[in-house]
């Protein structure tokens, strides 16, 4: 298993296509996600374009470390940026994050932008009432099913079904919502800065039926060069559910 140790924690890496193109990186969302969920959706079609893909487990998330603390999204952009460090990756990259992971990307944008050449937001809302309405909502649904977990013990009654993968799922969801700050660090302040100030490009790409879709119109209200990219018929299941046309939107986007 490629690991990468980054401020202190050991990260799962995982890097394909060639060393000497153009750098995309990506970041997953929350608690039940992992870097699996681009391998083959995006980063395999890009790597075969001649772009380099990088992926990573956030912390506490799939093979990573599960630190009990550090898990607010500047924590989180500040683990990217010494992941590329480590690597050894100078040039600006392309950030692509879907969901939270659409959060951690524009952070990282806005504290290092020599870094970062250009942000893909797959079904995030980084900004305004929007995105103060998601982060209560996801902070507030991630409480009840903490609960959930550590009193309902979902994962031994799963392991009693016979439903081992998922019921190791679940036990590591428990693990990370309740043995560490994620839903703390999550509440604790906002997530959001000035989007004025985010000086590369930034393609959005939303769900015409998402409850972020009021997110696609703040996000190109505020940053000065933003695209917008809307996928018809869907919610938040852009990426699994529309791959193709993402994809493609991405390649238009990237020029490659």
């Amino acid at each position: 298993m490629p690991e990468v140790t980054a401020r202190g924690v050991r990260f799962h890496v995982q890097t394909l296509g060639p060393d000497d193109g153009p750098t995309v990186v990506f970041v997953h969302g929350l608690v039940m996600d992992n870097l699996s969920s681009f391998y083959y959706t995006l980063a395999a079609p890009l790597a075969a374009r001649g772009v380099r893909t990088i992926l990573f487990d956030l912390r506490g998330h799939g093979l990573s470390a599960r630190p009990t603390s550090g898990y607010t999204p500047a924590d989180n952009a500040q683990d990217l940026l010494e992941i590329l460090t480590v690597l050894g990756v100078r040039s600006p990259v392309y950030l692509l994050g879907n969901s939270y992971g659409g959060v951690v990307a524009m952070r990282t944008a806005l504290l290092a932008p020599d870094r970062v050449a250009g942000v893909v937001v797959v079904e995030a809302a980084c900004g305004g009432i929007v995105g103060d309405l998601w982060l209560e909502d996801m902070v507030n649904t991630l409480t009840v099913a903490a609960l959930g977990l550590e009193f309902d013990r979902t994962q031994e009654q799963l392991f009693s079904l016979g439903q081992r993968k998922i019921a190791r799922l679940a036990a590591n969801a428990s693990a990370l919502l309740n043995g560490t700050s994620l839903i703390d660090d999550l509440g604790s302040g906002p997530w959001f800065d000035d989007l004025s100030l985010v000086d590369c490009p930034v393609l959005g790409v939303f769900g015409a039926e998402s409850s972020l879709i009021g997110a696609a119109a703040e996000l190109a209200e505020e940053v000065p060069d933003c695209r917008l990219h809307v996928v018809n018929g869907l919610g938040h299941t852009v990426l699994r559910e529309a791959t193709g046309e993402l994809l493609d939107t991405v390649f238009d986007w990237l020029r490659v």
